[in-house]
């Protein structure tokens, strides 16, 4: 864990510090941000296309429910599909609902001892906040990239601050992305079977993430930049087009620190175990019918011309190097022919 967040304080640092040299700003706004988003579009493509091309040549759904068997016998459809379409509702409700997170249960000993299996629906709740939150931010980002602002972008900012807290009005879905955040992370801390399990690239996406966060509230709330002129940046960005170098200087440093902040995110994200957002759609586990009584699955990588070696065979071609290694063998080496006389 310490290392995860030295390492986000050393990317503040060096955004910091190259923010505040003229001939870098252009580098920070410009250069690293195209790069960036280069490597994320490269590399996410490149791993959903080796997962796309791995074989899979056994039915190996996770089910929690009833399969299909006999008529009278109710199946559960959704956590043990046998249809094509089972499957899909399955994986609508994985996707938008995460249904496996909100069924997940926690272990515990009391004494007795006595193990007891609980609900753990505070886990689902923070996880789907979190992401439903981090998708409303991007969408709310996207009226820096366009110009006029499409319609849905604005109903989704009505909608998101129309609390009229403050001003300029405070967005829930900012508040409720640093305490779901806050969640996860004192979650690795207090529970020690968790933490126990973690690793360095549990706890640096976290920290990554939470610190875009909390400089992207800085910039709305108390730290003032320049609107425009970020938008100016962004739309040069999306146009390809270089900015003028009045504006590079009227952007504030907290803004190269943001943008360096998600820049990282964006090359870290298809090499982590963040890629479970392209990887959902391709896991066997969740996108296969559990059929395997009802359908014949041959492995494809049977080779038909080779016939089939029972162990009997087995033992046929190598029972005198098994009797000699001291193997049990079900039938004993024939005994050798007196020589004759």
């Amino acid at each position: 864990m310490k290392h995860s967040f030295l390492a986000v304080i050393a990317l503040v640092l060096v955004a910091m510090l190259g923010a505040q040299v003229p001939g870098l700003k252009s580098v920070f706004g410009v250069v690293i941000p195209w790069l960036a988003f280069v490597i994320f579009l490269g590399g996410f493509a490149y791993r959903v296309l080796q997962w796309g091309k791995s074989p899979v040549p056994f039915r190996i759904p996770t089910t929690s429910g009833q399969g299909k068997s006999l008529d009278w016998i109710k199946q559960d459809k959704y956590d043990c599909p046998a249809t094509g379409a089972q499957v899909i509702i399955r994986m609508i409700l994985e996707i938008f609902a995460f249904r496996s997170l909100f069924k997940n249960t926690k272990s515990e000993v009391h004494s007795g001892p006595k193990l007891t299996y609980e609900s753990s629906k505070w886990l689902w709740l923070a996880g789907i906040t979190f992401h439903y939150c981090f998708l409303i931010i991007v969408l709310r980002h996207m009226r820096l990239f366009t110009n006029p602002m499409p319609a849905f972008i604005a109903a989704l900012e009505f909608g998101d601050g129309f609390l009229q807290i403050g001003a300029p009005t405070v967005y829930i879905t900012d508040l409720l992305f640093v305490l779901a955040l806050s969640f996860l992370f004192l979650r690795r801390l207090v529970n020690a079977k968790v933490r126990y399990i973690s690793f360095a690239a549990d706890y640096f996406p976290l920290f990554l993430i939470l610190s875009i966060g909390i400089t992207g509230i800085l910039m709305r709330y108390f730290v003032r930049v320049d609107v425009v002129s970020i938008k100016q940046l962004a739309v040069g960005l999306t146009t390809m087009s270089l900015p003028a170098a009045d504006v590079m200087d009227k952007i504030g440093t907290m803004f190269f620190i943001h943008l360096f902040l998600v820049c990282t995110l964006m090359v870290y994200f298809p090499y982590s175990k963040l890629m479970h957002l392209g990887g959902i759609f391709l896991s066997p586990t969740r996108n296969l019918a559990n059929n395997s009584r009802m359908v014949r699955h041959i492995n494809p990588w049977n080779d038909l011309k080779i016939k089939p070696h029972s162990y009997a065979g087995y033992e046929d071609d190598f029972r005198e190097y098994m009797v000699n290694a001291g193997l049990p063998v079900e039938k004993e080496l024939p005994k050798a022919s007196e020589p004759e006389a």
